[in-house]
């Protein structure tokens, strides 16, 4: 008996098409050489989180409903006396998304909740670090189709970070093009 194992859309798109595109643009002698995603962090801060520490409780849900893996919370480092802030405070939460919770989220961000960001012209190809990261900040978390309007009692937006293995930032924007990401400026080749 054997049994089929599940493979998300963009993982088979990442290893049929993305590879070959990456190897011959930048002349990999291997499928290993060619970068890949590593894992996807969602980081929220919450406004507020000092004075009413249930919104913490609302960020850590919201965060696992949208990614369908559980948010935990995020507890300040040091006390800070203008912001009324002790040491080990929750004061945010986040979620580290990797293989096939990873995949399927990159698709319904790109598919499903970016085309429902209001006049959306395409996301920002100046936020990679210089390592092959990129960080994507969203202002509003009622985008996401799990986020039900009516039981938001605030609307807060969240940083998404893709981490990927390429050295540079042009292999990263390859990468992350090849893989759909819905750019302001998309770079024609050879200009």
């Amino acid at each position: 008996m054997t049994t089929a194992t599940y493979t998300p859309r963009l993982a088979d798109k990442y290893k049929g098409e993305v590879v070959p595109a990456l190897m011959k643009k930048f002349g990999y002698k291997s499928v290993m050489q060619a970068p890949r995603l590593e894992k996807i962090c969602l980081n929220r801060g919450v406004n507020g989180a000092v004075a009413d520490k249930k919104l913490v409780d609302v960020a850590v849900d919201e965060l696992s409903t949208i990614t369908g893996q559980k948010a935990v919370a995020t507890f300040s480092k040091k006390d800070i006396s203008n912001f009324k802030l002790r040491k080990n405070m929750p004061i945010g939460a986040r979620v580290t998304l990797r293989g096939v919770k990873m995949y399927e989220f990159i698709d319904r961000l790109i598919s499903v909740s970016l085309p429902r960001v209001r006049d959306f012209k395409g996301i920002n190809d100046k936020a990679f670090d210089g390592r092959g990261n990129y960080t994507l900040g969203v202002t509003e978390q009622i985008i996401f189709p799990e986020i039900d309007i009516d039981k938001v009692n605030k609307i807060t937006g969240m940083d998404i970070t893709f981490v990927t293995t390429a050295s540079t930032n042009e292999e990263a924007y390859e990468l992350l093009r090849e893989l759909g990401m819905p750019f302001k400026n998309v770079k024609k080749d050879n200009q």
